[in-house]
């Protein structure tokens, strides 16, 4: 296993040829090839920033430039729409002028059709005409159409002046048409053809347009034969009749070929799109984005019975692929975006065309727009690829040229710390003077000569060793009585020293059981156990008293100490040295203190029984006493006589019933510690209890009691009797020793993971020198003279019992300000188990009595002091006492008192019970037979029972044995 070990440890280890290329690699190389790293990372990261910003700017720029692009055609497209609008205007003021005077001119001679259609037959160089046969023969008005034959003339010049404009008509209300220039009405429109119902009419009457103004058209196919157009419209009106529309037919190819005159560069294109999304016209460039083809001609010889529109398809908010460009464009009447069509990007720009509404849209596909920048950023990128390669190329010449350096300076240095090594193994074999080794390294050299020096400071070392070792073998015996060593494989002893010669041992190895008759034989089996133990790896000391026999047969105490020793050799062993020293002087001074021990443990005990028994002695005739004054009183008080004698025997006998129960309970403290039982407390409710059993104690002398309870519910682990005892000794004591109108305060504070509680008063205060046996029994400072009454125990008893619960207790005082006194106790972690903590957390108190207000009145006194049972016979107290022992016991002997104090009496621990009796009529024979702790007449005064109460119910019966 040990070689298996060498050999791992071996692999482990590395050369020094292979430990100088790491050094070089992790100190040189390493930090260079990560410094060139980040730079070429910064160039890459720098160039990629730089083409972004490039790239964010061209984008800025492009949609800046394509946005003007779309202002400026816009602005072309508006005036010649523009144009054509005055003129639709201008020529719809002629024809209400030309219809408002009665016609100069011959009539027209017109065909008509078998249909009942009349149409002029012959091109006369001005314009057709076309009278409906939906309107009669007899019905059509031939002088409206004399009239306004005086108006060819001036639709042939605004024909000829307006380019984009295909032909000019009127159309009346009676299906009229008048249409320049010329063509073959009858062979294109309908023989019924009924002109109201189409776009280009009823978009300019009263309900399309109530405020008679100029109106364009969506797109539709022109009844006349010349393809989808769109009409810039006009009412005519006689008065308030609407005699007919003027218009000016607008051709979609006319558009397209006036938009396709406008450049906004990158292969982009303009489309014009009306206020329904309707694409009025689109470029044979769009036509692929689109998956449309555009509608110029008419490709049927058949007349256009009904009004026809643009399909769906060129409808951009009906179709999902530019569902999205359509909420574009309609959310304002100018502005950019980017939308993808057929899945690329593309840049849009917009603007409205007033006063139509229609909307010319820019497009330009962004990686056109951004073809050059891209190039651009491909060669720089080229550019790093080339950097990366080449510095790829550099680091492995230079890894080559470092690899061979570190095998040349490996060589050099091996030989050399070869030399050296040899030279430390003749030291090790004990040869002080081994042959130097030489090195042109400078260090290497004075290394080699420091081995030299150390081997012959070692010669020197071993020989003083050698004297020092032969000095500590003599002290060693001087100090101790003899020395061993135990031989763990073997399991032999080893003794030396003037233990063996006293014993009666022999000087040499022995077997362990050869040890045996020397040895007590309730001492061997330890030493045996230890021993084992030792060999087993289970301890490495020991550390026994032993009593070993001497040649007399008399037991000498022996303290047998050692430990286990990893000795190194030709072969591993493990061997435990130790010492024996002779204890036996120090066992008889440890048995004569003992016994003293146990001498002041019994009079200690002796002295707690006896002061446990006296105060027992002395509270049944201070119960009888306290009674018979509290009766007497009560007689005096019904015959007015001066009661002022009794006053004195019920304070003293109080004080004495006060100093007795001080003295049971520091006794029971000082015998044995009670056994508390700690469990979560509810620190506010225990406050607000004690706060209410002292209240009327504090108004009494003129104090006002203030609480500041925890803002939430907080619980301490304590024993609540304990504590309650505690808080109550804090808060008599801060009434006592206050000044009249003084403070007087009951709070608490946080303290890490504790709880603090403190009762601060504004009393004299405490002069820091006597701060520290304010905690010491019997000690009032100098009060034992003064009126205040007291026995020096109380805060002592509270100190003992915060300890007790695991806290702790102080006070902070100030002369002539007051004093806080405080005690701190930690914090519950267990919740689930407070609520059934605090319901037995209160004291509880037995009454026993038939009378019904008494009782309320009872209920009310000790209402948030106490759980009041109330019973009205002593049948129900066995039953109650069934639950446990009460703190308190009021009675009236009238309901089978007696009775029921026999049955408490009965119980262990019930004679430690207060008894409290209540009567109308006092018989002074009951204290004959009965101790009572009071005496209260009835009707019950409240305030009295309480503060009674209060005072009762924090004493604790003692726990001396």
């Amino acid at each position: 296993m040990q070689e298996d070990t060498d050999m791992s440890e071996l692999h482990n280890k590395i050369g020094l040829r292979r430990w100088l290329w790491r050094a070089y690699v992790q100190s040189a190389l390493l930090p260079l090839v990560l410094v060139e790293t980040v730079l070429i990372a910064c160039y890459l990261l720098s160039n990629q920033a730089i083409r972004d910003a490039q790239v964010q700017y061209l984008e800025q720029n492009a949609m800046d430039s394509l946005s003007a692009t779309a202002d400026q055609n816009a602005q072309i497209i508006q005036d010649h729409m523009g144009h054509v609008a005055a003129n639709t205007d201008l020529f719809a003021h002629m024809v209400e002028q030309a219809l408002a005077n009665p016609a100069h001119t011959p009539p027209e001679r017109f065909a008509t059709t078998a249909d009942g259609a009349r149409y002029s037959p012959r091109n006369l160089g001005g314009a057709a005409s076309f009278y409906s046969a939906a309107t009669p023969l007899e019905k059509q008005d031939l002088g409206k159409v004399g009239s306004l034959a005086s108006l060819d003339s001036l639709m042939e010049e605004m024909k000829n002046h307006q380019p984009l404009v295909a032909s000019l008509y009127f159309n009346s209300w009676d299906n009229y048409n008048r249409i320049f220039p010329w063509f073959e009405t009858q062979k294109q429109y309908p023989h019924d053809m009924r002109i109201p119902e189409y776009s280009f009419y009823y978009l300019a009457d009263a309900a399309h347009n109530p405020g008679r103004l100029q109106r364009w058209t969506d797109v539709y196919l022109d009844p006349a034969g010349q393809g989808w157009m769109t009409s810039s419209i006009s009412p005519v009106y006689r008065g308030d009749f609407l005699e007919g529309v003027v218009g000016m037919d607008v051709t979609v190819g006319g558009i397209l070929e006036e938009i396709s005159r406008l450049h906004i560069g990158w292969g982009g294109y303009l489309i014009l799109v009306n206020q329904e999304m309707n694409i009025m016209a689109l470029p044979h460039a769009a036509e692929h984005d689109f998956d449309l083809q555009e509608l110029t001609g008419h490709d049927t010889q058949e007349a256009v019975k009904s009004e026809r529109f643009k399909p769906a398809g060129f409808n951009l908010g009906m179709r999902p692929d530019t569902a999205d460009l359509a909420k574009t464009l309609a959310k304002a009447p100018n502005g950019r975006a980017e939308i993808d069509l057929k899945g690329r990007t593309h840049l849009v720009a917009w603007n409205e065309i007033q006063p139509s509404g229609w909307r010319l849209v820019a497009l330009a596909d962004k990686s056109e727009v951004m073809a050059a920048t891209n190039n651009l950023a491909g060669h720089y990128r080229h550019i790093g690829y080339l950097l990366i390669a080449g510095l790829v190329g550099f680091y492995l010449c230079f890894f080559t040229y470092m690899w061979l350096r570190a095998r040349h300076l490996s060589d050099r240095l091996r030989d050399t710390i070869d030399g050296i090594a040899d030279m430390l193994r003749q030291i090790g074999l004990g040869q002080w003077q081994p042959r130097r080794a030489e090195s042109r390294i400078l260090e290497l050299d004075r290394m080699a000569e420091s081995v030299l020096v150390m081997g012959q400071q070692l010669g020197i070392s071993e020989n003083q060793r050698n004297a020092a070792q032969q000095r500590l073998e003599l002290v060693a015996e001087s100090v101790t009585a003899g020395l061993w060593e135990y031989d763990l494989e073997q399991d032999r002893l080893h003794l030396r020293g003037e233990f063996v010669a006293r014993f009666n041992l022999p000087g040499c190895e022995l077997l362990r059981h050869r040890l045996h008759p020397h040895i007590h034989p309730d001492d061997a089996p330890r030493l045996d156990s230890a021993l084992n133990a030792l060999r087993l790896g289970v301890i490495s000391r020991i550390d026994l008293e032993l009593r070993f026999l001497a040649p007399d047969g008399s037991e000498v105490w022996m303290l047998c100490r050692g430990r286990k020793l990893e000795l190194e050799g030709e072969a591993t062993h493990t061997l435990v040295a130790g010492t024996f020293v002779d204890i036996e002087k120090l066992k008889q001074v440890e048995e004569d203190l003992l016994q003293r021990t146990r001498e002041a443990q019994a009079a200690s005990q002796a002295k707690s029984r006896f002061i446990s028994s006296i105060s027992h002695e002395l509270r049944t005739p201070l119960n009888a006493i306290h009674g018979f004054a509290q009766l007497m009183h009560m007689q005096a008080t019904q015959t007015g006589a001066d009661t002022q004698s009794l006053d004195e025997i019920l304070l003293a006998s109080g004080h004495l019933s006060q100093l007795v129960d001080d003295l049971l309970d520091w006794s029971s403290l000082q015998a044995e510690a009670p056994k508390l039982t700690l469990r979560p407390v509810n620190a506010g409710r225990m406050m607000h209890e004690c706060a209410e059993m002292v209240r009327g104690q504090a108004e009494t002398v003129g104090l006002e009691l203030q609480v500041r309870l925890p803002e939430a519910p907080t619980h301490v682990m304590a024993d609540s009797r304990r504590l309650r005892q505690v808080l109550i000794n804090l808060l008599s004591n801060a009434i006592k020793y206050n000044r009249p109108g003084g403070r007087l305060l009951l709070g608490v504070e946080p303290c890490d993971e504790h709880l603090r509680i403190y009762v601060e008063d504004g009393g004299e205060g405490v002069d820091p020198a006597l701060q520290g046996e304010l905690f010491e029994p019997f000690q009032r400072l100098g009060k034992e003279n003064t009126a205040i009454k007291g026995t020096g125990i109380g805060l002592s008893l509270c100190r003992e019992l915060a300890e007790l619960m695991q806290g702790r207790m102080g006070l902070h005082s100030e002369l002539g300000v007051g004093s806080r006194f405080w005690i701190e106790l930690p914090l519950a972690n267990t919740p689930s188990s407070v609520g059934r903590v605090e319901r037995s957390g209160r004291p509880r108190v037995i009454h026993l009595d038939d009378d019904e207000p008494s009782r309320r009145r009872v209920a009310r006194a000790l209402a948030g002091v106490a759980d009041v049972a109330s019973l009205d016979h002593g049948g129900q107290l066995a039953e109650a006492l069934q639950q446990g022992l009460p703190d308190m016991l009021l009675v009236d002997l009238g309901v089978d008192g007696a009775s029921a104090i026999s049955q408490l009496n009965g119980i262990e621990g019930g004679a430690d019970v207060p008894v409290v009796m209540l009567t109308a009529k006092p018989d002074p024979s009951w204290l004959s037979f009965y101790a009572f702790r009071a005496v209260l007449l009835k009707p019950i005064d409240v305030e009295e029972l309480r503060e009674l109460a209060s005072s009762l119910l924090v004493k604790e019966e003692p726990h001396v044995h």
